[in-house]
């Protein structure tokens, strides 16, 4: 008899593509596989690459940590969404449900534990969100990244599973990507990713830096929805994409080193290709400090070069660039001797256990 499971997550790309990554898995095992999302999120555009997968939308508010007029309306919205999710897991009647965590996830893990549902939930940062906080005490397993997250986790939950990387990102089509970009073979090619929803101050520095930049290399800019220069659409050797999907495996394929934002899931999947890679991680002024961590950790173990936003300038983001490249082996040998674990295969007995049991 097959198995059904929830998959939930959403709010940016990065709390979407680890449940993409396990949805082949799971298909192999035999899973009837459902997502709850919100009603607009990136998840919905994510997942309608799945037809075959059933999708609900539910009401879902943020918890902000500042002061806003939605922290006087999003809770009902939350409420609103507890209840809708409530209901299709009635419906739906799932074994198991996996989180990858988002304020989106709060109410269907909480509806779920309502019902008796085992709910697995992933945590890619070194210190867990505020919605994964939410979901702690009433998950059954909680994954993790990091060494350093297991100290902040209970100890009879914990599992250091590490994070499931799309196996289609290790695919690309290195040349395939160079005519998509019309770039020649014969220079080297910077990639600039500032996350789904873009980083304006990463594109910002990167544009004034440009000119210096494509001296020595051609650049391909992930800009995020909305923030493509259209004054900088003919610049040879530089080309700007919102966001890639299919595409976006052979542009890693053919990236000689990547200017990165440092969310977790981002920079396990630089790990993953082994990519030699800058991180410029959000400030502490504009996050939890998460990214900060994240980054602080890669650049101790070898895999990173690191510019705090407080620095960046277009002239050192150009000499760290230069520096990459040039030292590049240092991080790919570095990456190569790292411990890789088979987070898939790990979270795919996790799930089968918790589905066992029901």
């Amino acid at each position: 008899m097959s198995k059904k499971i929830i998959l939930t997550g959403g709010g940016t790309a990065g709390h979407v593509t680890p449940n993409i990554a396990l949805i082949p898995h799971l298909k192999e095992a035999g899973y009837e596989i459902v997502y709850i999302g919100s009603y607009e999120g990136i998840e919905k555009r994510l997942i309608s690459d799945f037809p075959e997968i059933p999708y609900y939308g539910i009401a879902t508010g943020k918890f902000r940590r500042y002061l806003d007029l939605k922290n006087l309306t999003d809770p009902f919205r939350v409420i609103k969404g507890y209840a809708e999710a409530k209901k299709i897991l009635q419906k739906e009647k799932p074994d198991v449900l996996f989180s990858k965590g988002g304020f989106v996830s709060v109410p269907v893990v909480r509806a779920a534990a309502s019902l008796h549902i085992p709910c697995i939930i992933h945590e890619s940062d070194m210190t867990p969100g505020l919605a994964n906080r939410l979901c702690i005490p009433i998950a059954r397993k909680v994954c993790c990244n990091f060494p350093e997250t297991l100290k902040m986790l209970p100890e009879e939950k914990a599992v250091l599973t590490g994070s499931p990387i799309r196996e289609e990102l290790s695919s690309g089509n290195r040349i395939a990507a160079l005519e998509l970009c019309k770039f020649t073979v014969s220079k080297p090619v910077v990639m600039v990713i500032g996350g789904s929803l873009g980083a304006a101050s990463v594109n910002k520095v990167v544009r004034d830096a440009l000119d210096a930049l494509l001296q020595d290399f051609q650049v391909v800019h992930i800009c995020g929805k909305d923030k493509v220069d259209d004054q900088l659409l003919n610049v040879n050797g530089y080309k700007q994409f919102e966001y890639l999907k299919a595409e976006l495996k052979d542009v890693f394929a053919m990236a000689d080193v990547i200017i990165s934002r440092a969310g977790a899931n981002a920079i396990c999947e630089l790990l993953a290709l082994k990519k030699p890679n800058l991180l410029i991680p959000l400030p502490a002024e504009a996050s939890r400090g998460d990214q900060l961590l994240n980054a602080a950790s890669f650049e101790s173990q070898g895999y990173s070069m690191v510019i705090q936003e407080k620095d960046l300038t277009p002239e050192l983001l150009v000499e760290k660039v230069q520096e990459l490249y040039f030292t590049r082996q240092i991080y790919i040998d570095a990456m190569n001797s790292s411990m890789q674990m088979s987070s898939i295969s790990s979270i795919m007995k996790l799930i089968q256990g918790a589905a066992d049991q029901t």
